[in-house]
């Protein structure tokens, strides 16, 4: 079996912290965004004249991590993180409330977005990402968590949202199916995800459904039947207007462009053609345009700036040696890559090396992952700085 080293890819997506926030019940109270509702479409790029909003969240985590450094040309550096845009993740109920008090932060000339995450029985195969909802809750999801989203993005019709809708779900259903936990966790994701992509298909949101990345269902015994899954929830979905495609990398370490990829050389590198996030927008887009699924993408570039770190392609936790890429652009040269974006929050910690810890992930306790290092979602100062100053291009 030549599958990526597959039980890694994505259990980075962190479990992130709450900031005050007015109540739901606010909501409609004040008017976010342009003076008119907002009309994109599935058929269009999203991020065409709309610069990617820096959520106060992630500005209030990189702001106190400035007043911690000493260096001042690395404090200088770290201030102008807090304005480069960020997706905001909601990967809990409690969240929820916070989201109306964003929405209304973004002007009209911008985008916000917003990481949908919380299927039950979440990151099936990973141990240090694991959400609050456990396998079988799928009425949960649906009543609790979706729905609630909905109704705030129902009343803030006046901005653009961009949604990455549930990393690390639906592509362990095609490399880690033969794990009992990602066997009990099938098909509530399969209809989670065709819930979220149903619910939240609203004139002013555009939706991409994450797709893994190259060393996940890039290897060519994977293209096909990860095409298939992805598509065939998007049928299910009713094949919404609002989609546009996929987020890859989310959370990820690869390359955009590298030749040769970090592990093409290895022993089995011919059995993958996706050897780096452009080649695989490329080569998975044309399977998915096969299936029948829209095949654009977005792709994550928040911490890839520094490649050959990783002892084999499926770690994934705190990657010693990392840097921050290049920040959101439209500029990516590739026509069905919409946009490169910042998805993961540069800062936050993707597990513990704490080996003693509940939720201790043995990737995180890999030669290659960065200690010591704190729980998934915590913000994680030394990982910060060293992303800092390995940033590639340098943050300026």
């Amino acid at each position: 079996m030549k599958y990526s080293l597959t039980c890694a890819a994505l259990a980075a997506f962190a479990v992130h912290n709450v900031f005050a926030a007015p109540n739901i019940s606010s909501i409609g109270k004040r008017q976010a965004g342009c003076e008119a509702p907002v009309e994109l479409s599935g058929a269009e790029n999203p991020f065409v004249g709309r610069k990617l909003h820096a959520n106060s969240f992630y500005r209030s985590e990189v702001e106190a991590a400035v007043e911690a450094i000493t260096d001042p040309a690395l404090a200088e550096a770290a201030a102008k993180v807090a304005d480069i845009g960020t997706f905001r993740w909601i990967d809990k109920r409690e969240v929820i409330p916070t989201i109306d008090a964003v929405i209304k932060e973004v002007p009209c000339e911008e985008i916000l977005g917003l990481v949908i995450y919380n299927l039950p029985g979440r990151d099936c195969a990973a141990k240090a990402s694991n959400g609050e909802l456990p396998v079988g809750a799928l009425d949960v999801y649906k009543a609790e968590y979706i729905d609630p989203i909905r109704e705030i993005l129902v009343a803030n019709p006046n901005t653009a949202i961009a949604l990455v809708i549930e990393p690390d779900s639906l592509p362990n259903l095609v490399t880690n199916i033969d794990l009992q936990s990602c066997q009990d966790s099938a098909e509530g994701y399969r209809q989670g995800v065709a819930y979220a992509l149903e619910q939240l298909n609203l004139p002013n949101v555009v939706m991409y459904m994450d797709a893994g990345h190259g060393g996940w269902l890039g290897w060519d015994e994977n293209l096909e039947p990860g095409a298939e899954e992805l598509a065939s929830v998007y049928k299910a979905a009713g094949s919404p207007s609002q989609f546009r495609g996929i987020s890859t990398n989310v959370a990820g370490w690869n390359a955009w462009s590298l030749t040769p990829g970090e592990f093409e050389n290895d022993p089995d590198g011919q059995y993958n053609q996706c050897q780096d996030e452009q080649r695989y927008v490329t080569i998975f887009g044309a399977a998915l345009e096969a299936a029948g699924m829209p095949n654009h993408a977005i792709v994550d570039t928040g911490r890839n700036g520094v490649q050959g770190l990783r002892e084999e392609w499926g770690h994934w936790c705190n990657v010693d040696g990392a840097g921050f890429g290049v920040p959101p652009t439209t500029e990516t040269g590739e026509e069905l890559c919409d946009a490169f974006v910042w998805v993961k929050p540069g800062g936050e910690s993707d597990g513990t090396s704490d080996e003693t810890a509940e939720r201790f992930d043995e990737f995180c306790g890999y030669p290659d992952a960065f200690k010591p290092s704190p729980e998934a979602g915590s913000w994680h100062q030394a990982f910060f700085e060293m992303l800092l100053t390995n940033a590639n291009p340098p943050i300026a």
